[in-house]
């Protein structure tokens, strides 16, 4: 029985193996999955060749392999803590059952990361097309500059239409020069409407606007861009904790959504970004963007897991559409599907 006959179905010897827990069905498409496969070939190439080469000649797990192991993973940009829980797992694992063979060592370490990965309850559905807790929703997205934060607010905007809601753009990132005239890019390629001010019109003002703009026209989406720096003395948290303020004064309940967004390509300074973020802004959900492209991907093993917060949406292209909602089950196929140990 292969690798994902194990993860995903049936097995022979349940009765002699602990119960799994059991993965949802994907929402992923064939066309989607491809993608993803093709997104995450390098980190997969990369990341398993590793190890490969680490088992071999192999035949049990002792303190090099461990050692070895740790030094793979944490290269990999997995994280630290992430990296650590794996240890503890493999270790965990080779008490229980003595491997024989590089084979079966790799495959074990395979099975407990993934395990890891597809372990606790399964995030909130970021389906574009289900049912919204809030009329408008109102989603706030936060994240440095250059992460890919704007594309990712077009394309959001592209996905919301195509389920049929009606959305509307919020340019509360007022500090960097051409940031509102990027949205209104994204807008027109969307077909969007945007709330603005000029360059350097306070934020949490245009927020403010944004929230109330939504609700007297009806529109079933507001997303809304903030600063990733600041060119005053005030700290960009403090800024950000401002504007959430004053969505929140305009709409009870408001944002509904803070989402973060990382650059995947950029491995440990992503994980940098996230504690502080987290640390500060109260983050509800995830995007990692240019998945595609970078042997960087192992980042997305740990980020969610070291911080306690979902990744939501996955970056996988350059189009429209290549801006995916996360489905854990279809990550994981995508980045062993290429390194199956039978």
């Amino acid at each position: 029985m292969g690798f994902f006959d194990d993860l995903f179905g049936d097995s022979s010897d349940e009765a002699d193996t602990p119960a799994r827990e059991e993965v949802p069905e994907p929402q992923t498409t064939d066309e989607e999955q491809e993608k993803l496969d093709e997104a995450t070939e390098k980190t997969r190439d990369s990341l398993f060749g590793k190890i490969g080469r680490m088992v071999s000649g192999k035949d049990t797990v002792d303190a090099e392999v461990l050692d070895r192991l740790e030094e793979v993973l944490v290269t990999s940009d997995v994280g630290v803590n992430t990296t650590l829980d794996v240890i503890d797992r493999v270790e965990a694992r080779a008490e229980r059952d003595p491997y024989v063979g590089a084979e079966e060592l790799e495959r074990m370490i395979q099975e407990e990361i993934a395990g890891l990965m597809l372990e606790g309850e399964p995030e909130r559905p970021a389906r574009f097309d289900a049912e919204l807790p809030a009329d408008p929703y109102v989603v706030m997205v936060v994240g440095v500059n250059g992460v890919g934060k704007t594309t990712t607010i077009g394309k959001l905007a592209h996905h919301y239409q195509q389920a049929g809601r009606s959305v509307l753009l919020g340019a509360a990132d007022t500090y960097r020069a051409a940031a509102i005239e990027q949205i209104e890019v994204w807008a027109e390629r969307t077909g969007t409407s945007v709330v603005k001010q000029k360059r350097g019109a306070d934020p949490a003002a245009v927020a403010f606007d944004t929230v109330a703009s939504a609700r007297q026209r009806g529109a079933d989406v507001a997303i809304i861009d903030t600063a990733g720096r600041l060119h005053t003395r005030s700290g960009l948290m403090d800024e950000l904790e401002k504007v959430k303020r004053a969505i929140g004064k305009q709409m009870d309940g408001a944002p509904h959504e803070v989402l973060l967004v990382l650059d995947a390509s950029t491995g440990q300074n992503a994980i940098r970004q996230a504690e502080e973020f987290t640390n500060s802004v109260e983050v509800t959900g995830l995007a990692l963007t240019k998945l595609d492209g970078t042997a960087k991907g192992g980042i997305v093993i740990g980020v969610s897991h070291e911080f306690g917060v979902p990744v939501q949406y996955i970056g996988v292209g350059e189009e429209l559409d290549d801006l995916q909602v996360f489905d854990r089950s279809a990550f994981v196929k995508a980045l062993f599907g290429g390194r199956t140990v039978t």
